[in-house]
């Protein structure tokens, strides 16, 4: 994956790989030692149902960053 400037991530659109809308790029997590990205946290969109991800305790989606296969105009994650 081409690196990207996380400045450039910011309330980016995360669409899932069957052109579902999952909502709007809220953060990242990362291990700090290891610098290894965990999950992408996504602001779910109003009508966004899936229990397919975790979500955290705001609701929020925890989507796997293995799942993340392109970052361009949206975020792409398999679905």
């Amino acid at each position: 994956m081409t690196e990207v400037l996380a400045e450039n991530l910011s309330d980016k659109e995360v669409m899932g790989s069957d052109g579902s809308n999952l909502g709007t790029l809220y953060n990242i997590t990362m291990d700090l030692k290891t610098g290894s990205l965990h999950n992408v946290i996504v602001d779910p969109a109003d009508r966004v149902t899936s229990t397919e991800f975790d979500r955290d305790d705001h609701g929020n989606l925890l989507i796997p960053i293995s799942r993340v296969q392109a970052v361009k105009d949206n975020i792409v994650v398999s679905r």
